[in-house]
């Protein structure tokens, strides 16, 4: 593989800016799924220096370079300590503060802010569960509808709980959603009854603060604060799958994921999840581009202290600019959240910079065999194995839930939903009938888990089974159906 001077030195060549220049060209941008706003391929995450913020580092100074770069999609969490607040001093000096004076609509129209909530009930007092997380730096007894609120006084208010009228998030996500209980959680409310006495879901709550209405009796005051409701993951794929494919309500217009060079040595999502978001239009947001520093300084667990930020740009041993190339070239990613952990005067030294300047990209910049090349990177930190967030790589699989349904037509069918992906892309489904395969049925990203896949019974006796086969030829079957 070969690189590049500058990036074999892990920068970015910056044409036309010299070292003093105040100046820097537009950045490129691209649809951001069904919200058709025009992201830029770099977007600011609100982790690193804003969340853990090293003595000698101004995290507002961080956000403030991130405007004057033109960057316009912003993320941040009620789980990130003090970065909300950061952001929020940030806005104040930007005047982005409805109701005072000199605020500037424009700016925060032309702006897409993302928080998130790690609470998966609508309220507060929920039963604990196992494999169902809920956390938050705010209050728990105020449920996900009170994380709403303290992401706007935090960023747009007093910080004590109250924030200015006109005020709203561009969008809440449901925070690293890591299982299908999770999944069953968040759901409550709008699959099955609603029982505004008892709890249930954040996702029918978000939704009243979305559309101003009150089904769930938690926005008495019909305030419509979010534009957009969305999710992000990072461990399993397949819940997260099944996020997508349980939104019969047309609510999830975002999803934040990880992806890196090395997402195909994990159960990945670059063959899993993204091309079911894509699918239904929802905006993917790609993250975890260095793993969480773990392609460089950091041991592989999560952050916890300014000594875990990276502040470095990129080595020579492993560059940052292809990597950066890597997540934006994935087919359906739309941007590219990176926490930054210094800025400089020296575009050359500036991390924010040089970031900004690997993200202009266009999405088929690279071929495919290039992309697979990158991948070498990967092997360059811990032999690749450097997403500790990610479950670990389970090759194909089978197709799911094999079984005899009725298709529109009322015939007797067989079907199944999705297999999961390994390295390579599922391709298609073969029907074996005792042994000799009868049909071939090419994959799709399945969208809903009430439209499987189906094959049409002609003769509805024998010995079934369904085969994935994926595009390197690799296979795997299903149990067989006597029918």
């Amino acid at each position: 593989m070969k690189l590049s001077a500058a990036a074999a030195a892990g920068v970015a060549v910056i044409p036309g800016l010299a070292y003093g220049d105040v100046a820097f060209p537009s950045p490129m941008k691209r649809r951001f799924g069904r919200t058709n706003f025009d992201v830029t391929t770099f977007s600011l995450g609100g982790q690193a220096s804003i969340q853990w913020t090293p003595e000698d580092v101004d995290p507002v100074a961080i956000i403030l370079k991130a405007f004057d770069l033109n960057v316009n999609y912003f993320d941040t969490s009620n789980i990130y300590g003090p970065s909300q607040a950061n952001f929020g001093e940030a806005f104040r000096k930007l005047n982005l503060i409805p109701g005072k004076a000199g605020y500037d609509v424009n700016l925060r129209s032309s702006i897409f802010l993302t928080t998130k909530t790690m609470i998966r009930w609508a309220k507060g007092g929920f039963p604990q569960m196992d494999n169902v997380r809920n956390s938050t730096n705010g209050d728990p007894a105020q449920g996900a509808v009170g994380d709403v609120r303290r992401s706007l006084s935090q960023m747009f208010g007093d910080g004590k709980g109250g924030y200015p009228k006109g005020a709203y998030l561009d969008m809440v996500m449901i925070h690293n959603l890591t299982s299908f209980e999770e999944v069953d959680v968040v759901y409550k409310g709008l699959e099955g009854d609603l029982d505004p006495e008892g709890n249930f879901g954040a996702l029918v709550a978000l939704r009243d603060y979305r559309d101003g209405t009150n089904i769930t009796g938690l926005n008495p005051n019909n305030e419509k604060l979010i534009r957009h409701i969305g999710f992000s993951g990072h461990y399993s794929a397949p819940a997260m799958m099944e996020m997508i494919q349980r939104d019969k309500y047309g609510l999830l217009d975002g999803m934040l994921v990880s992806i890196n060079v090395n997402d195909r040595k994990y159960l990945n999502m670059q063959h899993n999840v993204i091309p079911v978001a894509k699918a239904k239009d929802i905006g993917v947001v790609g993250m975890k581009v260095f793993a969480d520093g773990v392609m460089y300084d950091k041991e592989p667990r999560w952050s916890r202290a300014p000594e875990d930020v990276v502040r470095r740009v990129g080595t020579d041993h492993i560059p940052s600019k292809p990597l950066i190339e890597y997540v934006l070239t994935t087919p359906g990613v739309d941007t590219l959240i990176i926490g930054i952990g210094h800025i400089d005067d020296d575009p050359l030294k500036c991390q924010l910079v040089q970031n900004f300047y690997a993200s202009q990209i266009a999405p088929d910049a690279l071929t495919e065999q290039e992309r697979r090349d990158l991948e070498k990177l990967g092997d360059r930190s811990r032999d690749g194995q450097t997403n500790y967030f990610q479950l670990a790589d389970q090759g194909l699989t089978p197709p799911r839930n094999v079984r005899l349904d009725r298709g529109e037509d009322n015939r007797m069918a067989l079907a199944w939903d999705s297999a999961y992906a390994g390295r390579e892309p599922v391709a298609s489904y073969e029907v074996l009938r005792n042994g000799a395969v009868v049909a071939t049925i090419p994959h799709k990203p399945q969208i809903s888990l009430d439209e499987p896949f189906l094959y049409r019974l002609e003769d509805p006796s024998g010995a079934f089974t369904v085969r994935a086969l994926d595009a390197a030829g690799n296979r795997e079957e299903s149990d067989v159906m006597e029918v």
